[in-house]
């Protein structure tokens, strides 16, 4: 079976869980101006048979690399949404050849909610060729 016709369900996962990020986003002001601290999440499908069997990390994602470009990005140009931040970073992964799906966890644990709660997150699924700019053309 090549590269290109292994299925999702048959690719390997790779995990980054909790990269700390301090960043401007959010739809209020002082948002804006003082800042927070969002925790990222993210698990990309990928096909490692080629790195594992020649020990070669060019076939595969290097996390450490992609930890820097994530926070980068999370901490780059403010916007309102933390749904608008997860398409950045998705965007962002899937422009690894290697990258077949990914999923990224945007958490804003000091959101400004006016009752108790522990965290508020959103997660989006994006396989490799759907952008949210193709979203945008098929809404009615």
């Amino acid at each position: 079976m090549t590269h290109d016709t292994v299925q999702v369900d048959e690719l390997d996962t790779l995990t980054l869980t909790g990269l700390e990020v301090f960043a401007h986003h959010g739809v209020f002001d002082f948002e804006r101006a003082d800042g927070q601290t969002f925790l990222l999440d993210l698990v990309v499908w990928l096909d490692t048979v080629g790195a594992a069997a020649g020990d070669d990390l060019a076939q595969t994602l290097h996390y450490g690399e992609l930890a820097v470009e994530v926070a980068e990005a999370a901490a780059a140009e403010p916007v309102d949404l933390i749904e608008t931040l997860a398409e950045r970073i998705a965007t962002l992964v899937l422009a690894h050849p290697v990258a077949r799906r990914v999923s990224v966890t945007v958490h804003k644990p000091n959101a400004p909610i006016p009752v108790p709660f522990a965290d508020v997150s959103i997660t989006i699924v994006r396989p490799r060729g759907r952008s949210s700019a193709d979203s945008v053309r098929e809404t009615p």
